[in-house]
């Protein structure tokens, strides 16, 4: 039998995380499209972040989405990927992630895209060959799972 222990020692006794939440997109060739990032090892990196307090995934990822680009999208709730980074001696907590479809844009909904100077410099549109030269081995696996998760409609799991 489990004794009864206050809800703030309880809390104590639990893994600590850090989440975030973005989008995925392509062109309607079905190349990953990708922003350069102003900072971070990982230079390359759909729109998303952090999420803030009283936020689910799909509101973190529509707002990053609208700040980082300028779109408002409105398409479905359709998840592709869910990431689990562990704890090391870089960021000593767990973090989880969710990457949902921002379906495919056009050619003029992507010169569209108003990028916000603090978070990114660049919109790139890749093979994904292409993709796999361009970024770190982890960010690869990441969107190479993403990738094919939106090609077969599964969702992707990775502990990366």
């Amino acid at each position: 039998m489990s004794k009864w222990i206050p809800q703030e020692e309880y809390i104590e006794t639990i893994a600590r995380a850090t989440s975030y939440a973005g989008l995925s997109f392509t062109d309607t060739a079905g190349r990953p499209i990708m922003f350069r990032s102003t900072h971070g090892v990982e230079t390359w990196q759909g729109p998303g972040g952090n999420m803030d307090p009283d936020e689910t995934p799909w509101e973190c990822a529509l707002r990053e989405c609208r700040e980082e680009t300028g779109m408002v999208f409105t398409g479905p709730k359709k998840l592709l990927a869910f990431h689990f980074l562990a704890q090391n001696a870089d960021w000593p907590l767990n973090k989880f992630g969710v990457i949902f479809d921002g379906g495919m844009l056009t050619d003029e909904q992507i010169k569209g895209i108003v990028l916000d100077p603090d978070e990114h410099t660049e919109v790139c549109v890749c093979t994904i060959e292409e993709w796999e030269e361009i970024l770190t081995p982890v960010a690869f696996v990441r969107l190479r799972a993403t990738y094919e998760a939106r090609r077969t409609g599964t969702v992707a799991y990775l502990e990366l």
